[in-house]
């Protein structure tokens, strides 16, 4: 269904730094860096799916109220893994590692801004 992400950027460096921790967690690694452009995808895979970039009309980059992108990790440590990374590199706490709803373990997930302020998930559905 999604073709691929494109996430806005303040500083491509930063954030870039940010996904490398949190995305290595879930399977996923950067293919390239060019020109303020970053790319990553599955380890071992030769795509690219998700992209880290400033805004092509050149305006400052901003985070969308109620815009989220979820990544989907392999296990719960994996999300543990990836929201301890995240917040290491730069990004900040929207919501620690748990179960939602608490009295359910159906899903379990994090959720972080990146360093211009995306909101994204990690998530475990075991």
């Amino acid at each position: 269904m999604i073709g691929y992400i494109t996430i806005g950027a303040l500083d491509s460096e930063a954030s870039g730094k940010f996904y490398d921790a949190v995305l290595g967690e879930c399977g996923c690694e950067r293919k390239f860096a060019d020109g303020g452009w970053i790319g990553y995808g599955d380890i071992g895979a030769d795509t690219h799916d998700v992209y880290i970039c400033p805004p092509f009309n050149k305006e400052i980059a901003t985070s969308g109220n109620g815009m989220m992108i979820a990544f989907k990790a392999a296990n719960k440590a994996a999300v543990d893994s990836a929201h301890e990374a995240g917040l290491a590199n730069g990004g900040s706490d929207e919501g620690a590692p748990g179960y939602r709803p608490p009295e359910k373990q159906s899903w379990y997930g994090a959720y972080l801004r990146d360093p211009t302020g995306n909101k994204i998930a990690i998530y475990f559905t075991p």
